[in-house]
């Protein structure tokens, strides 16, 4: 499934191209501070298995206010290259391959 151009920001990793976006709205559960944020990545050319990312950080637009600091590109970067060593194949086909950096997330509510 590709990613929604729309939102969506281009970053070159090692010299691959790749397109990743965060959502814009919280789920439910993030909007309560319950789980933590996530964003997806995909390779920019090529249809492929997608990369979703666990964070250890509230999204910035939760409910409560709770304060959540903003995802920077240097943060994509090293999770594309963690995912890359653990396995993902952007360019394959498959089900999207899950990252999860949530370790240290608490929930305040």
């Amino acid at each position: 499934m590709a990613l929604v151009k729309k939102g969506s920001r281009l970053i070159t990793v090692d010299g691959m191209t790749y397109r990743w976006r965060l959502r814009g709205r919280p789920t439910y559960d993030q909007g309560l501070v319950r789980s933590p944020l996530t964003y997806a990545v995909e390779h920019a050319d090529a249809s492929g298995t997608t990369l979703v990312v666990t964070t250890n950080k509230p999204h910035p637009s939760n409910w409560f206010g709770t304060q959540g600091s903003p995802i920077l590109p240097g943060q994509v970067a090293d999770s594309i290259r963690t995912a890359l060593s653990d396995g993902w194949t952007p360019e394959g086909p498959g089900s999207p391959f899950h990252l999860d950096q949530s370790a240290g997330f608490v929930s305040p509510h």
